[in-house]
């Protein structure tokens, strides 16, 4: 499976944005606080505007940055979003925030997306009693999830025990963090989304 190995400070700095890429740490010593130029070496002296293609071209990468996703399973989300009713760029966060791994995520049973992605491949998550080991799962209104019995004896129990709720939980989901289980209380509204996403940029770009 391919994934993005090098620092993931580099990928913020780049954006221009805090991704919290790195859970706590983020909070602690970010490196996009003391740097938060674009990385490399005229990363300073970088020019300060982009055409139109350059603004809707970081957008598309922030967003993909940000869900940890590449560029052909993007495209593919792009694609199921056009086929649905509705504005197709909220179609797409909407989509994009229904993946198991976001959804482990946003309980706060995981300090970052990245972290919420590995304990998901590695199978500590149920969805519905059913051990699911795809990031990429899309979770619908009424889904359980819930951390595998396996798993309790393992130190995923005191890593989520320990996490500090950095964020409040979003009102379409419902999270028991004593018991590490969740629930789908209904599908996500764009207005429960608060990262700063200019979606129709993204549309723009691939309506090119």
């Amino acid at each position: 499976m391919a994934r993005y190995r090098e620092a993931a400070c580099r990928l913020c700095r780049r954006e221009g944005l805090k991704l919290f890429l790195k859970g706590d740490k983020c909070f602690e010593k970010c490196t996009f606080e003391k740097r938060g130029y674009p990385p490399g070496h005229s990363g300073k002296f970088a020019r300060g505007k982009f055409s139109e293609y350059g603004v809707q071209l970081r957008e598309k990468q922030k967003v993909k940055r940000i869900y940890g996703i590449l560029e052909r399973q993007f495209r593919s989300y792009f694609k199921m979003a056009e086929r649905q009713k509705g504005i197709t760029g909220e179609n797409l966060l909407l989509l994009l925030e229904r993946r198991l791994d976001n959804i482990v995520f946003r309980m706060n049973f995981a300090a970052s997306r990245p972290l919420a992605r590995q304990f998901v491949t590695h199978g500590h998550f149920r969805v519905n009693g059913r051990k699911v080991n795809i990031p990429s799962y899309l979770v619908k209104a009424g889904d359980t999830v819930d951390l595998y019995e396996g798993s309790k004896k393992l130190d995923i129990v005191n890593q989520i025990g320990k996490l500090s709720n950095r964020g409040a939980v979003p009102a379409w989901l419902e999270t028991d963090r004593e018991n590490a289980k969740g629930k789908v209380l209904s599908l996500p509204r764009r207005d429960y989304i608060t990262i700063p996403i200019q979606e129709q940029l993204i549309v723009e770009l691939y309506s090119k």
